[in-house]
Order: structure tokens, then sequence, then C-alpha cells
């Protein structure tokens, strides 16, 4: 049974839980490719397997999404990858009787069982655990057959980006001409893979054009 949270105190809750978030969202609004690279602690492709929301001890409501890991492009390689996103699928009837519409913040991502994805993961909260994309739904790409789908149709990944034209094969050279929401997901993953394997965002190689 889950204790009821008086209104002001879930206000001031709620906003310490959003607010590292939303900042890390709206420093840069859209974010490019240097920007999902260099903020990821995580960038994986595989299958979500399951999702499912509930509350936890402290009375914080979360989304749990499980991923099956086809490839590790940063982080640790694991089979699998469990994290927490802050909101509900659906507003919850309490045990006291009331109802708790803390569901998933607009703009934030969603989850489906079944499908493939290229998640760029933010660290998690230090106080909650929590977690989400880079740059919230910025930071999730859904792969169909071969095509590799932006979230909100943004055609900017590439934009305001200066990459060392040397490293770059021909697939990168196509990417980064034609912008688009709808990118060939080999090609895209294998310059992600590079620019991370190969350390672009840290030797500059990959970076913030100027202005």
């Amino acid at each position: 049974m889950h204790r009821s949270i008086p209104c002001r105190r879930w206000c001031a809750l709620l906003a310490a839980l959003l607010l590292p978030f939303v900042a890390a969202a709206s420093s840069v609004s859209p974010n490019n490719i240097v920007h999902l690279i260099e903020n990821a602690q995580d960038i994986v492709v595989g299958t979500v397997t399951t999702v499912h929301d509930d509350i936890d001890a402290r009375g914080v409501p979360y989304t749990e999404v499980m991923l099956e890991v086809g490839e590790t492009l940063r982080g640790v390689p694991s089979e699998v990858v469990v994290f927490r996103q802050f909101g509900l699928l659906q507003p919850r009837k309490l045990a006291n009787g009331r109802t708790l519409y803390a569901t998933r913040p607009q703009g934030w991502p969603e989850w489906r069982s079944g499908e493939r994805v290229l998640l760029f993961l933010t660290p998690p909260a230090s106080q909650t655990g929590l977690r989400t994309t880079v740059g919230l739904a910025q930071g999730k790409f859904t792969i169909i057959g071969n095509r590799l789908q932006a979230a909100d149709g943004e055609g900017v990944l590439f934009d305001r980006v200066a990459v060392t034209t040397s490293l770059l094969d021909e697939s990168d050279r196509r990417l980064l001409e034609n912008a688009t929401d709808n990118y060939d997901a080999n090609a895209f993953v294998a310059f992600v893979r590079r620019a991370v394997d190969q350390r672009w965002i840290e030797t500059g190689s990959l970076r913030h054009a100027t202005p």
C-alpha cells in the first residue's frame, strides 16, 4: 500500500525530480549528434522487452523499461539494460481513494514492448536513480527495418556540427549532407560507433561548429 503525499510536498518533490532533466534538455534545443554523444553515459542498440509502471517506497512514480541489448556502443557491455524513467503510464488510483496523475511529462520518450531502438542514456539521477534519454525524446531512435527514425521528425542531428573530414567515409558524408528524419540505421550506428571508439568528441574531431 502506498501512502499518500501531501500536495505541497509532492509539488516540491516533483520539481526536484524534473529539474536536472529539464535543464539538460533545454540547454540547447534541439540537440544535435554532438550533444547526444557527449552527454550520454550509455549508448545502446536493442529491443524493448517489457514496460511497466509503479510507485517506489518514497512515493515516486516511475516507468521501468527492460531492454535486450544487441550492441553496446558506450558503457559496460550487458545483455540486458533496465532503467526507470519518471512518471506513470496511466493515472493510478491510490489506496486512499485519490488518483495520482503523475504520468510521463510531455516531450519525454514513450516505450513499447517489441520496438527496436537506439538509445543515448543519461547517467542515473543521484537521489532517485531515475534516468531517461539525452534531450528527452530526442535521445531515443526507433529502428524499423533498416530505417532509423528520429523523434518528432527532427532533421537537425547534424546541424551546427563540424567534423574532421579525413575521418569520414562515403556513408558518413551522406549522413552529414542529407539531413532527414529517416536515416539508414546501419550507417548511423556505424557513425556513432566510430565516433565513440575513436574518441572523436574528446579529441575535437567531432564538435560544435563555430558561428
